[in-house]
């Protein structure tokens, strides 16, 4: 219980790292016309410290053993979080940003909920998780519109820094899982992993209703 504790701690102190301020927010503000690289860049950092995407990808995998049953929930994901994305921005589909991340932490809620069989015990059931996975990553997709959308992009150059941001944001994804994968699979290798399996995913549906109650209440008290 105390390493998987350790586990979403990491992710949650990367926090106040997630979102796109400062300097980066400065920089993508000003820009004018195509600038692949530093995009590319932002995208990877956004989803490094993107502790609530990171932590529903965790529910994901927690049970996938085999690498081919990895990738293709990480490609359904994937392709969720594009569509939405790239549409969210350039069609500029306006959803308050609190409530596309409260539901974000709903994901994350399920994701833990399912792995404790929670459905099959309440509904006799198990959802399919392909299509759980991919309209989850919908919804992460917008909240990465969102964070866009709050820069105001200038339209010149929009669709090449887009899909830059976009690809960086899958280096990313590639890059944080093959982090948490490795972490996993020694953990697994351990006798301690089926004693503190379902602990792990106990903290990690609390994780998602923190997220959730955070953001809900961000919009309803008309928090920034």
């Amino acid at each position: 219980m105390a390493f998987a504790l350790l586990i979403v701690q990491g992710f949650w102190a990367m926090a106040a790292a997630h979102g796109i301020g400062g300097t980066d927010a400065a920089f993508v503000a000003a820009t004018n016309g195509p600038d692949p690289v530093p995009f590319l860049y932002l995208g990877a950092k956004h989803m490094v410290t993107g502790y609530d995407h990171l932590l529903f990808l965790v529910g994901v995998i927690f049970f996938l053993y085999r690498l081919k049953q990895i990738a293709l929930y990480v490609t359904m994901f994937s392709i969720g979080h594009s569509i939405t994305l790239l549409a969210g921005v350039l069609l500029d589909l306006q959803v308050d940003a609190h409530l596309v991340d409260a539901v974000i932490g709903l994901s994350v809620v399920w994701k833990a909920f399912d792995n404790l069989g929670g459905f099959k015990t309440t509904i006799g059931a198990q959802p399919d998780n392909r299509a759980v996975v991919l309209g989850f990553g919908l919804i992460h997709g917008f909240g990465l519109a969102t964070k866009l959308q709050a820069l105001n992009l200038n339209d010149n150059g929009l669709v090449t820094n887009l899909i830059s941001f976009n690809v960086g944001v899958e280096i990313g994804q590639i890059v944080a899982l093959s982090l948490i994968l490795i972490v996993m699979t020694a953990w697994r290798r351990t006798a301690l992993f089926e004693r503190t399996a379902r602990g792990a995913n106990i903290l990690l549906m609390l994780a998602g209703f923190v997220l959730a109650g955070e953001q809900l209440a961000g919009y309803f008290l008309g928090a920034g």
